[in-house]
């Protein structure tokens, strides 16, 4: 086997389309939206098309806003909260010790039986 020829299985004609072959391109608007993270993101959208208030960041994934002077803050995230801990946001500890009495109660009740 050798190699070599990098053109290899190609023709002429083959490369890349230029403007001319392929119609003219649509007019674009580049907006830059600014991260808490101070990064800088410039995407481009059609001049028609609706531009959006936030951006993610494509480098930390925070939202980016327009205004440079005050980006938006990024999103709290809530820590993981076992069944229990709903469970002690929604009864104190009184509603919970008589919850427990009924069932131990009517659990005895069973058993006599």
């Amino acid at each position: 086997m050798s190699g070599g020829n990098a053109i290899r299985g190609t023709r002429v004609g083959a490369g890349p389309m230029g403007e001319s072959e392929r119609g003219e391109t649509a007019p674009r608007l580049r907006i830059t939206y600014f991260c808490s993270n101070g990064h800088v993101t410039t995407p481009s959208f059609a001049s028609d098309a609706e531009i959006p208030d936030s951006w993610d960041c494509p480098r930390c994934g925070l939202p980016a806003g327009r205004d440079n002077e005050n980006p938006p803050a990024p999103p709290r995230t809530e820590p993981y909260k076992t069944h229990l801990a709903y469970v002690k946001e929604r009864r104190s500890d009184a509603d919970g010790a008589a919850i427990l009495e009924e069932a131990l109660g009517r659990l005895r009740a069973s058993r006599e039986l």
